[in-house]
């Protein structure tokens, strides 16, 4: 594995402002990472992506997979299983959620897991629990499904043979079940990473240090949106300063 380990960060239009953020919090402490966000229709334009959604006129904000009939929220709850063939299957790539915020060098789990060569994945191994409300912010289910949250935050070194069982057709054809449960690998090539990695609002541990905080129940891109938690007040402040910053670098380039 000689190919600079790349980072992923799954795209939806409703999200934007998380993904500028969430970009701008890994380069405030390591620009040396190419950042690449998953967008939906370039996937299909250039024949990778192919699944089809429905939407009912009773559920107007719910998109429904056609495949196989159920609910999905965003534009990347199945792309994101595309990066070991988006990496040409070689190197180290890390995939993150639109709805995370990086509070440290991410080369953290670069230069400490990406040794980790027996494991095909490594990410948090969330133990399981009923999310709060069956419904997210933006109207969207909130589904539970084995290894919630493990898919969210996924280090994997394309390079690993197992993950050559990972095709296109694959993510284009199979359940999101298949998918979000690591179906194509065995338990023993599924490493674990540090919670601080994925550190979820409203269920983590209030006296861990977030190095990657997850706003799983909405976030300060939603006006309606507040967080549950003391800590995650002081968190929300740190995300409103670093989007502040982008202001502030985008009036200073123009002027």
């Amino acid at each position: 594995m000689n190919k600079r380990p790349v980072i992923y960060i799954g795209y939806d239009g409703r999200d934007h402002r998380a993904v500028e953020v969430l970009a701008h919090s890994i380069k405030k402490y390591n620009k040396e990472y190419d950042i690449i966000p998953l967008m939906e229709p370039a996937l299909r334009r250039n024949g990778m992506y192919r699944r089809a959604s429905v939407v009912y006129p009773h559920e107007p904000h719910q998109r429904y997979d056609v495949f196989d009939g159920r609910p999905f929220s965003t534009d990347f709850t199945f792309t994101r299983f595309l990066v070991p063939a988006l990496n040409q299957y070689d190197g180290l790539a890390l995939f993150m959620d639109a709805d995370m915020f990086v509070r440290a060098d991410i080369a953290g789990i670069f230069e400490v897991y990406g040794k980790n060569t027996q494991y095909a994945v490594q990410c948090v191994q969330h133990k399981p629990y009923e999310p709060h409300s069956n419904v997210k912010m933006d109207g969207v289910a909130q589904t539970s499904y084995y290894r919630k949250n493990w898919s969210s935050f996924m280090l994997f070194n394309c390079s690993h043979p197992s993950n050559l069982k990972l095709t296109v057709d694959d993510v284009n054809l199979k359940t999101g079940g298949w998918l979000h449960s690591f179906s194509w690998l065995d338990d023993d090539e599924i490493g674990s990473i540090h919670p601080e990695w994925n550190w979820l609002d409203g269920q983590s541990d209030p006296q861990l240090e977030a190095k990657n905080v997850h706003f799983t129940t909405g976030g300060p891109w939603f006006n309606k949106w507040k967080p549950s938690r003391p800590i995650e007040e002081a968190y929300v402040e740190e995300w409103l300063e670093a989007e502040q910053e982008i202001t502030t670098q985008l009036i200073l380039e123009n002027m």
